[in-house]
């Protein structure tokens, strides 16, 4: 059998695919033989290959998705290119147990589809050579999503690790709404009943709190209210907007924010102590839902749809989901309070819209050539929506008079984002700004929360996301163990500090406690790699 060879970065037909990094100063190198042309590789058009190339690919998928053979789209993949695959993707829990088994283990697959990698697995599969670098791969074998990595640095950067290599292929959803998860909405016909004003300032808006807890809105004379919940360092129902209006600190999950350049360290300023302890006065006086530290999804969304009405006001993405239908016109969002201070300011969070371990082609892969061509053709706009969503004439058909591809209705009893789940492959895709206006319009329910993002919360942020970065070894060797660590305590002095109100007497003490965790290092690490990011994406 005939071989070809390859170089990274410079990829031709003839040359040997030398895998070189760096893991703790010692160099290691890997050869492997690309045998594509044995099968007949097309450098353009479809199909890819001649002969039918079996491809083996792991990762994860939804436990609502189907086998991936059974996918309509998938099957018109294997059809348009020759390029048939055996699939191996599990529902994300039974693969997250099992990845590190089959990375250690080295019984890989030829690719990883949606590879649930976290950094610190990219860069360490990377260096070690379980992961192949296709910067090369990418220049030779994919003009589509090369021309895009050329346009937008910023991708290009997110995906690209210290030493220069990228390990993964990217995943980019530009929507505008990820940064701003958490929406604070209000029982507008409690408000109605009680002859209140929607409330506009931080105190109007604990003023109506103060009478959901008293005045008995929902008229069965029993102090059931609820006058607010939430859940800290969930995705979509954290009070991090109160901090901010209550004591002037932006804040998010990760207690991370950058403003002007600089990356900032939240938990331990006295603008975000002033927020805490305010939230600490709310809770004594009844205002706070004494579940919100410890329920759970499934509990805190039940609150909602209770058959009598007892939620006054709480933080979630979506209405709908919250409080079902039947109480959805019961409730409208309020948006960004004004503060203490008499400013509006909306915490940034840093979920990124830019995401990369969409696929990787691993060591046990023979055909990278005809593997990256196959992956390029994902990257196409259209390919890209239909990843996304799933196919043309199955939920998505073009609209004659704008030209884009708009959402076909689900079924009855079906919602948008289970019949997504069903049919939609995802992986390598990337459906820009630009391309929501002239490819594919947004999910009606993602059309409606970019206006209210819009309106309510961009005119408003306070600071900006940390960016993508994807840090080195030696800086996840910096920041993972301390970061644990000081997490771990923000979080439990945030819960206790609210319940039992000791956060005066305590403050001292812990931020000397995060200082002996490194808090500074952390974050000094975290500037390093934004520092290095910034210069790339150029």
């Amino acid at each position: 059998m005939r071989h070809s060879r390859f170089v990274i970065p410079a990829v031709t037909t003839v040359a040997l695919l030398a895998l070189t990094a760096c893991s703790g100063g010692s160099q290691q190198a890997a050869e492997i033989d690309d045998a594509s042309a044995d099968f007949g590789l097309h450098a353009e058009g479809l199909p890819i290959v001649d002969k039918t190339l079996t491809l083996t690919f792991g990762g994860s998928k939804s436990a609502l998705a189907p086998d991936y053979s059974e996918m309509e789209l998938v099957q018109r993949w294997e059809k348009d290119t020759n390029i048939a695959i055996d699939w191996e993707n599990l529902p994300d829990q039974v693969y997250q147990e099992k990845k590190n088994l089959m990375l250690a283990s080295g019984d890989l697959p030829d690719v990883l589809f949606n590879s649930g990698l976290t950094d610190a697995e990219v860069v360490d599969n990377g260096s070690n050579g379980t992961l192949l670098p296709l910067e090369g791969l990418i220049d030779e074998y994919a003009p589509t999503l090369k021309k895009i990595l050329d346009e937008r640095p910023d991708v290009r950067a997110a995906i690209t690790a210290s030493d220069g290599h990228i390990y993964t292929l990217p995943s980019v959803e530009e929507l505008g709404i990820l940064p701003y998860p958490n929406f604070l909405f209000i029982n507008t016909k409690w408000l109605d009943e009680l002859g209140l004003e929607m409330p506009r300032t931080i105190e109007e808006y604990r003023q109506a709190l103060e009478a959901f807890a008293t005045k008995d809105p929902n008229g069965n004379g029993k102090a059931d209210e609820i006058p607010l919940s939430f859940r800290p360092d969930s995705f979509a129902a954290n009070p991090w907007d109160l901090i901010t209006a209550l004591g002037g600190q932006p804040e998010n999950n990760d207690h991370r924010i950058v403003r002007d350049g600089k990356v900032e360290f939240t938990a331990n300023t006295d603008a975000y102590r002033d927020g805490v302890k305010a939230l600490g006065e709310w809770y004594a006086d009844g205002l706070i839902d004494p579940e919100s530290f410890s329920q759970d999804d499934v509990a805190y969304l039940a609150k909602g749809k209770a058959k009598t009405p007892v939620l006054g006001s709480f933080f979630w993405w979506e209405l709908e989901e919250m409080v079902g239908t039947d109480q959805l016109d019961d409730y409208e969002l309020v948006g960004v309070l004004e503060g203490t201070d008499g400013q509006q300011r909306a915490s940034v969070t840093n979920n990124q819209e830019i995401s990369r371990g969409a696929m990787a082609i691993t060591r046990a892969n023979k055909y990278p050539a005809a593997t990256m061509r196959w992956a390029d053709r994902l990257y196409d706009p259209v390919m890209s929506a239909e990843t996304s969503w799933g196919p043309i004439g199955v939920t998505l058909e073009k609209n004659p008079k704008s030209g884009l591809l708009e959402q076909i209705p689900a079924p009855a009893g079906t919602s948008e984002g289970e019949r997504r789940q069903q049919v939609a492959p995802m992986g390598p895709r990337i459906t820009t700004a630009e391309d929501f206006e002239t490819v594919v319009a947004p999910e009606p329910r993602a059309a409606e929360r970019q206006k209210l993002v819009k309106e309510f919360y961009e005119p408003f942020a306070a600071n900006e996301k940390y960016p993508p970065v994807l840090l080195s070894n030696d800086e996840l060797d910096q920041v993972s163990y301390p970061e644990t660590d000081i997490k771990t305590l923000v979080k439990e002095k945030f819960a206790s500090w609210i319940v039992d109100g000791t956060i005066d007497g305590e403050w001292d003490g812990y931020v000397s406690q995060l200082q002996s965790l490194g808090v500074d290092e952390v974050t000094a690490t975290y500037q390093q790699a934004y520092d290095r990011f910034m210069e790339t994406d150029q």
